[in-house]
């Protein structure tokens, strides 16, 4: 039997990561990436970085090919810490995406750089 943390330090052996500050610079120079917040609904719905696209890691499986068609896609996931991103970002891999990476520290970490937020309208 494996525990979470065993889980998500195996995937992130598998899985590339980035930092905030990559992902600022990939955005600053409009790279062709997608950004994917797999955090839950409530998460997401408190703040997320502009322009980030949302599939919460408990529907990922069953949506990533309707959201996500082109399986060569640049694709920075990121969650609340950089822990359900590696996990996300794994899973993506085993599911044929071929350029993914998961942001390290997450949300916090964007936060703490300086990282613009917004929120959805109702």
């Amino acid at each position: 039997m494996k525990t979470y943390q065993e889980l998500v330090s195996e995937a992130k052996t598998r899985v590339r990561e980035v930092t905030v500050e990559d992902v600022m610079a990939l955005r600053a120079k409009g790279a062709p990436v997608i950004v994917l917040d797999v955090r839950e609904d409530g998460e997401w719905a408190a703040g997320h970085m502009p322009g980030a696209h949302h599939l919460g890691r408990g529907v990922l499986e069953v949506k990533a090919h309707q959201v996500l068609p082109d399986p060569a896609t640049p694709l920075v996931l990121y969650c609340a810490g950089g822990n359900r991103s590696a996990l996300a970002a794994d899973v993506l891999q085993v599911m044929g995406y071929t350029n993914v990476a998961s942001m390290i520290g997450g949300w916090r970490a964007w936060l703490t750089a300086g990282g613009e937020s917004e929120r959805d309208e109702p």
